[in-house]
């Protein structure tokens, strides 16, 4: 039993570690909405999307749930990631990250291309980092966004994600949810900024 104990000690440490290090790397970070929440929400409803959809406590998915956003949105190193969480949480979260030297239109064609070719561990994070997009996209969109803009994101999240609502269903109703949640919010919205 002791050595029970040990194990999931352990994982709920790295878990903890895992959202500690993403809180003090996102710490001055907000959402786009117009609530502009802490972008640390967005990372603890991934994270927990994520922790809820799986059958077993798999802490490296966790984890890397938690830090999926760090080498992109934050001035983190792949090293640092190894050295503190290891190669396979490094991994996941390398699959998942940008290329920010990107143009950000061909950023986002390359999520709809590369996303069926991802680990299902990826694809699970990516389904639940579309979620959480369009949840807060529902509750507190832009202001400067328009019905059209809001639509379009919509879209472009169902075609990144569309692959990925097999591999759990739960969290593909979670996501559908979420994506007429957004939608209905945008007809809400005018035509144009400014219409």
């Amino acid at each position: 039993m002791r050595a029970v104990d040990d194990a999931v000690t352990m994982m709920l440490a790295k878990v903890c570690c895992a959202a500690d290090f993403a809180a003090r790397r996102h710490a001055s970070q907000r959402r786009k909405g117009a609530a502009a929440e802490p972008y640390l929400n967005h990372l603890a409803e991934v994270a927990s999307l994520v922790a809820g959809s799986v059958r077993e406590p798999e802490w490296m998915l966790i984890c890397a749930a938690w830090l999926h956003d760090t080498l992109e949105d934050t001035d983190t190193s792949r090293e640092e990631i190894v050295e503190l969480f290891g190669e396979q949480v490094a991994a996941i979260v390398t699959e998942v990250t940008d290329d920010k030297s990107l143009a950000k239109a061909h950023r986002k064609e390359l999520q709809v291309l590369n996303t069926p070719h991802k680990s299902d561990d990826a694809k699970l994070i990516k389904l639940a980092d579309k979620t959480s997009n369009l949840r807060s996209l529902a509750a507190s969109p832009p202001e400067w966004w328009d019905q059209a803009r809001v639509l379009a994101y919509v879209d472009w999240a169902v075609s990144v994600v569309q692959t990925c609502l097999p591999l759990n269903e739960a969290l593909a109703r979670e996501f559908c949810a979420a994506a007429a949640a957004a939608r209905k919010q945008a007809s809400t919205f005018p035509l144009a900024v400014g219409a």
